[in-house]
């Protein structure tokens, strides 16, 4: 297969696409997270895909809807999408797409409805976030904050953790953490932060309020200081010699709490 100049500019701007240097866009591989980006509505710029996957019944429905939504579209040798794979194993396809509005105006929650957030905070582990932004969506919460120094919630790694949740959730990202709890305090919502030192359980406050889960770093935790600019702090009671929770699991048992008590 002879690759145009035209492939090539398509290959280097992936490339840097998926190393986060350029910000207007993000990079999705593989089949699965492709089917969802295209029902979620993305605006998609480019897909590249492999002859091989090309060949398969389902793949090449998959790629020949995208074909007629994208601006551009390319098909390559699985040598040279190896060169632009996120992955160790290529996956057959990548996406170029538009990135997702990500500011606070996303977020407004609809009217007459009581919003849950989940605030995520120094969370440096993409593989966290996206467990989180997945976990997020399934208890119904109605969006989601990453503050300033919180990995990117569409890095190539965050979106195969977050399955398509990440399309389709409201995402504001890079804000400070005292800008967050400030609009949270603006907008009625009570900000509770996850505290393994609270005296307080997390199944003893009311989640049908207005409410923003609100989780820190993997190693440290939300500081003092963090925690007493929120509404109120709590812990999940455990049992044994067990410190601390993973905090994607954490996430998932505040959230699910709180799905629990507003049904």
């Amino acid at each position: 297969m002879q690759i145009t100049s035209r492939d090539n500019s398509l290959l280097r701007q992936a490339r840097s696409v998926r190393d986060g240097k350029v910000r207007e866009q993000i990079f999705i591989e593989g089949l699965r997270l492709a089917e969802e980006a295209l029902k979620s509505g993305l605006e998609i710029d480019a897909v590249i895909f492999s002859d091989e996957i090309a060949r398969k019944e389902r793949a090449a429905e998959v790629i020949q809807q995208l074909s007629r939504v994208s601006t551009r579209s390319a098909s390559v040798s699985e040598k040279l999408l190896e060169s632009i794979s996120y992955t160790t194993t290529p996956q057959g396809i990548v996406l170029l797409a538009a990135r997702p509005s990500d500011t606070a105006e996303r977020l407004s929650a609809d009217p007459g409805s009581t919003p849950l957030y989940v605030v995520l905070h120094e969370i440096n582990n993409p593989v966290n976030v996206g467990a989180m932004i997945r976990t997020a969506e399934a208890a119904g919460a109605s969006g989601m904050i990453a503050t300033k120094h919180t990995t990117d919630p569409f890095s190539p790694k965050s979106l195969r953790g977050a399955m398509g949740s990440a399309f389709r959730l409201p995402i504001w990202y890079g804000a400070e953490y005292s800008e967050v709890i400030a609009w949270c305090r603006s907008e009625g919502i009570e900000s509770v932060c996850a505290d393994a030192s609270a005296t307080v359980s997390h199944t003893d406050i009311d989640w049908r309020k207005a409410t923003a889960v609100v989780l820190g770093p993997e190693s440290t935790g939300l500081s003092d200081d963090e925690i007493a600019i929120g509404t109120t702090d709590v812990r999940i009671p455990m049992h044994g010699e067990v410190e601390s929770l993973n905090v994607s699991v954490a996430a998932g048992i505040l959230l699910f709490e709180a799905a629990r008590q507003r049904k």
